[in-house]
């Protein structure tokens, strides 16, 4: 890897971490370059703008997840058992902190003030997530694995809004147990 790209991702990496903490207004430029240790020049030699970082962060995120998601479906057959797989990823990075909350996720309740080279790849990650749930629940049914109440796209919606409203209320009240208090029983609810 070129140092290039190794600054790259150390930015990619900073900013990451800021949005997390503050979100999309929660940082600047000047920020990334106290952590990353380079001036705020070398970050826009990277990235020319906020936008742009924020824009490539999120597709980087994207296709982290689709790779993830990519490997659930490869190990485990089991839909059932990819769901649990797929809420014990979330709950694990919550616990340790190592990813408290999805990238997307809170950048999506911010979806207003976000430019919109940004906001479009907001969509496109929940558009990618909410296809995946929707398929991993249409396997589900076919196998009798899982038992949906409504049509597999509103399902998935309901998932993926659970299990993002479960991580929104673990941080707002310091308890990552919140988490697997509220998930869980969308797991039963789902089993057959």
């Amino acid at each position: 890897m070129s140092h290039a790209s190794t600054t790259a991702d150390e930015i990619l990496l900073c900013a990451r971490s800021l949005i997390v903490e503050g979100g999309y207004n929660g940082f600047s430029y000047a920020d990334i370059s106290k952590v990353v240790g380079i001036r705020n020049a070398s970050i826009h030699h990277h990235f020319p703008g906020k936008a742009d970082l924020v824009r490539t962060l999120v597709v980087r995120y994207r296709q982290e997840a689709e790779a993830g998601l990519a490997e659930l479906d490869r190990q485990i057959a089991d839909p059932a058992e990819r769901l649990r797989a797929y809420i014990g990823y979330w709950e694990a990075c919550i616990a340790d902190a190592s990813a408290p909350f999805c990238i997307c996720a809170l950048l999506a309740s911010q979806l207003p003030v976000l430019p919109e080279p940004v906001a479009v790849e907001v969509r496109a990650h929940f558009r990618m997530l909410s296809a995946w749930l929707r398929a991993v629940l249409e396997d589900g049914a076919g196998q009798r694995r899982l038992r949906l109440s409504g049509a597999a796209d509103a399902e998935a919606e309901l998932f993926m809004a659970t299990v993002h409203g479960a991580m929104l209320s673990a941080r707002a009240y310091g308890e990552p147990g919140m988490f697997g208090a509220i998930t869980r029983p969308l797991l039963e609810r789902l089993l057959a």
